[in-house]
């Protein structure tokens, strides 16, 4: 765990859920597993601080808890899961782009929330776009519960473990912490809810429409309703399914630049076949047959099988090895690369030491086609950001440098960590930015708010356009344009985190290609 990254989760967790949780959390991802007295005491807050913030983190799948040998329950944080914070608003918006905006609220629902059930996500969304509909028009619980059995479907939620059910003896005390299991063969399995009715809208006033009172009502509703159908079965937003469509969609990218546009869609076809089949982990995707991916190609996209068949040839013999053959039958099996080669656009000479792999000096200096000079230059710059490495050959034992080669080299997943580590400093020092320029306006914001809401509640009680105008007159044109700079640099912040980001997730995808599996 480097300074970059505790950092990092320190500002995320402070941002998210506020300075408790935030001390709470960093100070876990600092020391490791802790017991809840020892965090009690580390951390100089309440025992019931304590519980609390620990609650928050469990709830959001942030730390984990494990009962020990000894009989006391230590929580471990899960930095990487943290991190995983910053890359919400992409798992939102990539549900919005498959299923439209009932998906896009309830991955949103999901992941403020931490574990939901799957009764209260489709209440919860029925609501929120009842409120966005016109008048008289309302969401039907049915619809948002059939997005959510596709998401399930395609595993982009699952299920959250469970306690097991066995029976209590009064005899024997329970265990200080559960064991929570999930059965593999559930995970997705949505129970049947007969869930009829539709989104409400939220009202302004104290009182229901009969003139009974709303907290009177409340009460009532709540003594005779009866726990859901599903009470017990939570879910979360399954982040590793959407980590591997991010992949799926970066080599049918990567396809499309190297070959042409029916290559990647072909690439795109065999990945959204076995989408479900194939683990997150797995180095290849399940094999398919030629025929079958005939069969499976979008329906307006003519091509005879001769010609996917040349064009599957094509994938497999390409250096970078998109497609592997497995097989000959069904007309030839196939299976797509998930961890294919590293592609670089950095400098001439970096591209050529990937190539080459190992070089001296002056080789680099020819095959490059670069002056010594600069050559010499960019050779030491690179070597002292750790962008290349080099390694002594001596024709002697003792080392002396005129009967040693040194070549230069690239360690690739050195440099891939190396530029992680720098990509968690930027994303860091963005959200200080962002901190920043937020409270040196905090004033002005604040006098926006107020007057944003003075405008609002004098719209919905019918204000003349002139008294409008006069309210919106309390902001000056320097404080509006202002107002303009603080918003535009915000939104610059904002993109800039999740360009980061982007890069984040290629350089852990293929650091963790580079792992040595058992």
């Amino acid at each position: 765990m480097t300074q970059a990254e505790i950092k990092l989760c320190s500002l995320l967790l402070h941002e998210h859920f506020g300075e408790i949780v935030e001390k709470i959390g960093t100070h876990l991802v600092r020391t490791g597993s802790q017991a809840l007295r020892s965090i009690a005491s580390d951390t100089g807050l309440l025992l019931d601080q304590v519980k609390k913030a620990l609650c928050v983190l469990i709830q959001h799948n942030l730390v984990t808890f494990q009962l020990q040998k000894r009989g006391w329950v230590e929580y471990e944080a899960q930095c990487g899961r943290v991190l995983r914070i910053l890359r919400y608003p992409r798992y939102i918006y990539t549900a919005k782009t498959l299923y439209g905006d009932t998906g896009e609220l309830i991955v949103e629902e999901l992941l403020l929330n931490g574990q939901l059930t799957m009764s209260a996500v489709v209440r919860k969304v029925a609501d929120r776009l009842t409120e966005t509909m016109e008048d008289g028009k309302t969401m039907d619980y049915a619809d948002v519960s059939n997005t959510f059995v596709r998401l399930a479907d395609t595993h982009f939620v699952q299920r959250c473990p469970l306690v097991p059910e066995s029976p209590q003896s009064p005899e024997v005390p329970p265990p200080p912490a559960p064991t929570l299991v999930v059965s593999e063969k559930d995970m997705y399995v949505v129970p049947r809810l007969n869930l009829v009715g539709k989104g409400k809208r939220r009202r302004s006033c104290e009182e229901e429409e009969d003139g009974e009172p709303r907290a009177k009502k409340q009460k009532q509703e709540g003594e005779s309703s009866e726990p859901p159908p599903d009470d017990g079965i939570y879910w979360q937003v399954n982040i590793d399914r959407f980590h591997q469509h991010f992949r799926d969609q970066a080599i049918v990218s990567a396809v499309a630049n190297r070959m042409d546009q029916t290559s990647s869609e072909i690439v795109r076809t065999m990945l959204r076949m076995s989408e479900v089949t194939t683990s997150s982990g797995a180095p290849y995707t399940q094999p398919l047959s030629s025929n079958e991916i005939f069969r499976s190609l979008p329906a307006g996209y003519n091509i005879v099988k001769q010609v996917l068949d040349q064009y599957l040839t094509l994938l497999a013999d390409d250096p970078l090895e998109f497609v592997g053959k497995s097989g000959d039958s069904g007309g030839g099996m196939y299976t797509v690369s998930i961890f294919w080669g590293f592609g670089s656009r950095c400098a001439r000479i970096f591209r050529l030491l990937l190539r080459k792999k190992h070089l001296e000096q002056k080789q680099v200096e020819d095959f490059a086609m670069i002056p010594a000079k600069e050559a010499k230059e960019m050779l030491y710059k690179m070597l002292s950001e750790n962008f290349v490495s080099l390694q002594e050959i001596p024709k002697t034992p003792d080392h002396a440098p005129s009967r040693t080669f040194y070549l230069y080299t690239v360690n690739v997943p050195a440099a891939a960590r190396m530029l992680l580590h720098r990509c968690y400093k930027s994303v860091a020092n963005l959200m200080e930015r962002r901190q920043f320029e937020t409270k040196e306006n905090k004033r002005l914001l604040e006098k926006s708010q107020r007057v944003e809401a003075i405008l609002a509640s004098m719209q919905a009680t019918g204000a003349e356009a002139a008294q409008l105008q006069e309210i919106e007159e309390m902001i000056t044109a320097p404080e509006r344009q202002q107002l303009e700079t603080l918003k535009r640099n915000v939104n610059k912040i904002d993109a800039s985190e999740n360009q980061v980001d982007e890069t984040i997730f290629v350089l852990e995808s293929f650091i963790e290609s580079t792992v040595k599996r058992p």
